[in-house]
């Protein structure tokens, strides 16, 4: 749920949200599932393609009661639960669907989070170092005042591509010596100080993101989640996951090729993998579907989308990872 553009629908729908519904193709009678549900946006375009019934997950209790407006168009239609994507398949059996013909995940964080101060998402306005989607838990605040220094450069260069991320663990080090650091404006400051350099993107743009990534698992939600919409779709379901950044565009990508049988081949230092797993899914096609331009035109935010498409087999998941 990273980028939104303003719709006369609402405030806001997802970027590629014409993509993604055709490459889900609902049907009359199908059930789908959305799992990134935000402000409602794909699950409005799922439903208006086809009378079908969706089951919609988001952790945000924000989203969820603001979402009562949606489910309340489409009555019988639409259940919204509080939740992980990564409980899909159990959630989605309480309901009455142990299998869907289609899954949507919008990765990332929100519009409606990112301009709301109050979340802590973005320095763009000063608020509190907050960034848990969940509500609850350990905030950003909780992890810039308790983590060592080794600790903190490893999160922020693992997750943010940081390359300067030991100079910033020790500004921050530094900087938490005088006085709790509490709000997005001051952790910026510190960041950009730290950083240095001017350019198209804040200095504190990969720090804030590596933070928000860490405090909310979103790497190990993602990972559980593929697995999860494995087990859910029933054979021929398609599976269409938007990521907006080259940590979460990697995990999809690198599942769906394992999945669908596309495993490094053995060389002369390496033998080749008797790995002989049937294939989960298949891919109609190899790389990652962009934006249009007249879309990123209209929401900057969406330059960065890729979209993954993938169709399930009738093979059944690696055991393993079933029990697990």
């Amino acid at each position: 749920m990273t980028a939104k553009s303003h719709s006369p629908r609402g405030p806001h729908v997802p970027v590629m949200a014409a993509q993604v519904v055709d490459a889900l193709a609902p049907l009359d009678g199908g059930n789908y599932v959305d799992g990134t549900f935000g402000a409602g946006g794909y699950a409005q375009a799922i439903l208006d393609a086809a009378d079908c019934r969706l089951i919609a997950f988001d952790r945000d209790p924000d989203a969820i009661a603001e979402g009562a407006k949606v489910v309340a168009r489409y009555p019988d239609r639409l259940t919204l639960i509080q939740g992980r994507f990564s409980q899909m398949a159990e959630l989605a059996a309480e309901v009455g669907a142990a299998r869907v013909q289609g899954v949507a995940l919008d990765l990332g964080v929100s519009s409606m989070q990112l301009d709301q101060p109050a979340r802590g998402f973005s320095f763009a306005a000063d608020g509190p170092l907050d960034m848990r989607m969940s509500q609850s838990g350990e905030s950003a605040a909780d992890v810039v005042n308790s983590r060592d220094q080794d600790d903190l450069a490893d999160i922020i260069y693992q997750f943010g591509d940081e390359r300067r991320s030991r100079a910033v663990a020790r500004a921050i080090i530094r900087a938490r010596q005088d006085a709790a650091i509490e709000r997005t404006g001051r952790l910026a400051e510190i960041v950009a100080k730290a950083v240095g350099g001017s350019g198209r993107i804040h200095p504190a743009t990969r720090t804030f993101q590596a933070l928000r990534i860490y405090v909310n698992s979103e790497i190990d939600e993602l990972r559980l989640g593929l697995r999860a919409a494995e087990r859910l779709l029933a054979p021929q379901g398609w599976l269409a996951v938007v990521s907006f950044h080259s940590l979460e565009d990697r995990e999809v990508k690198q599942f769906l090729s394992d999945r669908a049988g596309l495993r490094p081949q053995g060389s002369r230092h390496r033998p080749p993998s008797n790995d002989n797993r049937p294939a989960t899914f298949k891919l109609h096609r190899r790389g990652a579907v962009k934006p249009t331009a007249e879309e990123i035109a209209a929401n900057p935010r969406a330059r960065s989308a890729r979209l993954r498409v993938a169709q399930r087999t009738e093979a059944m998941p690696p055991e393993s990872e079933v029990a697990a």
